[in-house]
């Protein structure tokens, strides 16, 4: 592979960015402050454009970009946090698992309307009492009755939950003596159901961001609802997740270059101590690591990416992507904001809003820990049946 753009995604690849630097970037502060009737401008301008929903299937109403090629376009998308919601592609993760595991019924009900941007899904794994890093500890479940899924438990961060059409709940479905892998499935629960309680939006780091805690007390769905096989949640999982980290690390990457820009314009424009900062040893330092993380967080998610399109589930490379990128994204923030000084931690920029998706960056899809042991378990297993791990073979 080449780490250089393509040139058959060239274009629709600057068309997204003259897209996100024109229409998008400068309309967030309307869309941060809640304004509905700006995204769905900027949704409809998107379509007209030819710019919607380009890494879904064309066979559901999107734009068809083959993996790979739409990562290099996802890079561009991720400048701003509304990229997905005003290019068409947040709803991308949860169409694919639909059009993979629904019945026919929700494929119906669901899927040409949530890529048309007509409906919204959201999806529930994470639980308030238990530790997220190990799922096999979730506690809600579902139990059959009467040709029914009958739902208790407590779950939060279902991102979009009070707009959403529906939620994909993870839950228990088989005894405790179950293998704790194959004992929970994923049930679709239409978000009207009597039962399905949201108690809060959950405030991250001082503002609301749309995730919100939702209590499930005697929620019934027909049997019907399950999504894939019985007992198959984690194997559904990890196949939303894997592809999901690319799409994550490489918005990071969208933003980590919106950061470095502001950092160099920042750098060349404001002077202090009888000279422009850009001329400061300690200033020219931050350029550097920058520079440095950016580019190699950079050829590790091409690389990684480069696998899944070979078919490889790629656990090691998404692994450290995952840790790599989550990490070079808070760098490159943080030493922009240092830049500004006082000026980086208002709002009068967009780094304050992008420090705190860049913490956060670190926790969702799993924690850094996680990642860290299981690359490491996995390296080392090989090392420990007589192999051993050669870089840019595998």
């Amino acid at each position: 592979m080449t780490f250089e753009v393509p040139a058959h995604v060239r274009p629709i690849r600057d068309a997204v960015h003259a897209f996100m630097t024109e229409r998008v970037e400068p309309a967030e502060p309307v869309l941060a402050g809640g304004d509905t009737e700006a995204l769905r401008e900027l949704q409809r301008e998107a379509k007209k454009a030819g710019l919607w929903a380009l890494g879904h299937p064309e066979e559901l109403g999107g734009g068809g970009l083959p993996f790979l090629d739409y990562v290099y376009v996802n890079e561009v998308q991720g400048r701003s946090e509304w990229g997905q919601l005003a290019l068409g592609t947040f709803t991308l993760q949860d169409s694919l698992m639909l059009n993979e595991y629904a019945g026919q019924e929700w494929r119906d009900r669901y899927l040409t309307p949530m890529v048309a941007g007509e409906v919204s899904p959201s999806f529930a794994m994470t639980e308030p009492e238990h530790a997220g890093s190990d799922p096999t500890g979730l506690r809600t479940t579902a139990t059959l009755d009467g040709g029914e899924w009958v739902i208790e438990g407590h779950k939060w961060f279902t991102t979009g939950a009070a707009a959403a059409a529906y939620t994909t709940v993870m839950c228990r479905t088989e005894p405790e003596d179950t293998p704790p892998h194959q004992a929970f499935s994923m049930i679709i629960v239409p978000t009207d159901t009597p039962g399905y309680r949201i108690v809060r939006e959950t405030p991250v780091l001082g503002l609301n961001g749309g995730h919100y805690e939702v209590r499930y007390e005697g929620v019934r769905v027909p049997e019907g609802n399950l999504l894939g096989p019985r007992g198959q949640g984690f194997r559904i999982a990890q196949q939303r997740l894997g592809p999901g980290r690319i799409f994550h690390c490489m918005r990071w990457l969208g933003q980590a270059q919106r950061a470095f820009d502001l950092l160099c314009d920042r750098l060349n424009a404001r002077s202090a101590f009888g000279g422009p900062l850009a001329d400061k040893q300690l200033m020219q330092r931050h350029v550097f690591d920058s520079y440095a993380e950016i580019q190699a967080a950079r050829l590790l998610t091409l690389q990684a990416a480069d696998r899944i399109d070979a078919g490889d589930e790629a656990r090691v490379e998404i692994g450290v992507i995952k840790v790599v990128g989550a990490r070079m994204l808070h760098n490159v923030v943080d030493r922009a904001i240092q830049a500004y000084g006082a000026a980086g931690l208002t709002d009068d920029t967009p780094l304050s809003r992008m420090y705190r998706h860049a913490r956060e960056a670190r926790l969702y899809d799993g924690p850094d820990e996680v990642h860290v042991q299981s690359v490491a378990r996995r390296v080392l297993r090989e090392y420990r049946n007589g192999g051993n791990w050669e870089f840019g073979v595998r």
